[in-house]
C-alpha cells in the first residue's frame, strides 16, 4: 500500500464524516484561516495534490477492492446523491447531497441536480448561519464553552509532552501559530487542519463551498432560503462527544499530513460518481477502524443518525408548502438511518433521480 494508507488508520473515518457531515466547522474555521491570512499571492492557479485510493486500491489489492465494492453495493440507497421526494397534497421536492468543498467540481452541479435547483421555489441547507457572521459570532458568544476553552485548560494540558510536541510541530508545518490557538476546542482546531492546502487557499481568496454557494445564489435569484438546524445545534453534536475522542481525532489528523490530500481526492471523485455507499467501505478497508469502534459508533450517532431525526422533523413545514431544494452532506443520505430511508417512513414516496 502507499505511505498514505499505511499512515491513515482510524483518522480517516473520523476527517471523512466531518468534512461531509458539518458545513459549520468549516466555515467558522475559514474565518479563522481569513483572518491568520499572511497575503500570500492568490492570483495563482491552486492547484490541488492527491492520488485516487479507489484507483491505487483495485490495482494494487484487487481483494480487498472487490471486498469494498460488495459492502458498497449493500448499502441502502447507496448510490446518487439527487432524490425526489413526494407526498399527497404537495409539490415534489428535492434532497440533494453535497460535499462542504469549494473545489470547482464539487460546486458544478450535475444537470439534473442544476435543473430541480433552477425550478425549486424554496432552497434549504443545514444551517443559514454561515451566511452571516456576525449573527453566528453573536449566537456561539452565548454559550462559548461550544468553541473555547474558558477555564484554565488549554489544549496542550490536555496532551503528554509528547503529544504536545507532535501538535506543535504539526501546526507549525501548516503555518498555524500555536499559541493562537491554544484555547481552542481540538473539533474547531481539527476543521482547519483536515482540508488539503488548496482548499484553504480558496477559501482565502473567496471561494465559497458548494452548500454556501448555493444559499447565495438561492438569495440572489430571489427563491426563499431556509435552514434545518442552527450553528449551536452542530457544534452541540460536537461537543456532546468526549474530550478524549476529539484530541485523539486532532493528533491522528496531525499526523496523516498530506495524507489528506489522497482521502479528500478521493471522496471527490466519488461523490463525482454518486457512489456515496463506496465511501465508508472503501476507507473501512484499507483502514481498518477496529482499534476504537465505540468511538466512532458514538461519533455517527451524534454526528449523523441523531442529527438526522432532527432534519426531517424540521424539513416538514418547506416539504408541507412544495417545491423545495434541500442540500446536507451527502454522508446524510445513505443507510437505515439516513435521510432517504427516514423519509420514505416518514411517508413520502423517494425515488431518485439519475
Amino acid at each position: 500500500m502507499t505511505r498514505t494508507l499505511a499512515l491513515a488508520d482510524r483518522t480517516a473515518l473520523f476527517c471523512l464524516k466531518l468534512l461531509a457531515g458539518l458545513n459549520l466547522l468549516f466555515f467558522l474555521s475559514f474565518l479563522i484561516v481569513l483572518a491568520m491570512a499572511t497575503g500570500r499571492a492568490q492570483a495563482e492557479a491552486i492547484a490541488c495534490a492527491g492520488v485516487d485510493l479507489m484507483e491505487k486500491l483495485e490495482k494494487d489489492d484487487p481483494a480487498a477492492y472487490a471486498k469494498a465494492r460488495q459492502e458498497a453495493d449493500a448499502v441502502l440507497n447507496g448510490k446518487g446523491v439527487l432524490w425526489k421526494l413526494e407526498k399527497e397534497g404537495a409539490q415534489p421536492s428535492y434532497l440533494f447531497g453535497t460535499f462542504h468543498l469549494s473545489d470547482p467540481r464539487v460546486v458544478t452541479l450535475p444537470a439534473s441536480a442544476q435543473a430541480a435547483y433552477d425550478g425549486a421555489g424554496t432552497v434549504v441547507i443545514e444551517t443559514t448561519d454561515v451566511l452571516d457572521p456576525a449573527r453566528m459570532m453573536a449566537a456561539m458568544a452565548s454559550d462559548p464553552e461550544l468553541m473555547m476553552f474558558t477555564g484554565s485548560e488549554t489544549l496542550t494540558s490536555q496532551l503528554s509532552a509528547e503529544d504536545a510536541e507532535v501538535l506543535k510541530k504539526g501546526l507549525d508545518a501548516r503555518g498555524i501559530p500555536p499559541a493562537s490557538v491554544a484555547k481552542m476546542k481540538p473539533w474547531m482546531l481539527l476543521a482547519m487542519v483536515a482540508v488539503p492546502q488548496c482548499e484553504v487557499d480558496r477559501r482565502t481568496a473567496g471561494e465559497a463551498i458548494l452548500d454556501v454557494r448555493l444559499a447565495q445564489d438561492a438569495t440572489a435569484a430571489g427563491k426563499e432560503l431556509g435552514s434545518l438546524e442552527t450553528a449551536a445545534d452542530q457544534l452541540g453534536a460536537m461537543a456532546s462527544l468526549p474530550m478524549e475522542f476529539h484530541m485523539q481525532g486532532l493528533l491522528d489528523t496531525i499526523r496523516l499530513g498530506d495524507g489528506i490530500d489522497d482521502m479528500t481526492e478521493t471522496m471527490i471523485r466519488l461523490y463525482q460518481q454518486g457512489d456515496v455507499g463506496m465511501i465508508m467501505p472503501m476507507f473501512n478497508v484499507v483502514m481498518p477502524q477496529a482499534e476504537d469502534a465505540a468511538g466512532y459508533a458514538a461519533f455517527e450517532e451524534a454526528l449523523i443518525n441523531r442529527r438526522n431525526k432532527g432534519m426531517i422533523a424540521n424539513a416538514g413545514p418547506y416539504l408541507d408548502k412544495g417545491n423545495a431544494f434541500l442540500a446536507v452532506g451527502a454522508l446524510h443520505l445513505p443507510g437505515p438511518e439516513g435521510l432517504v430511508e427516514g423519509f420514505r417512513k416518514a411517508g413520502y414516496a423517494v425515488t431518485r433521480v439519475p
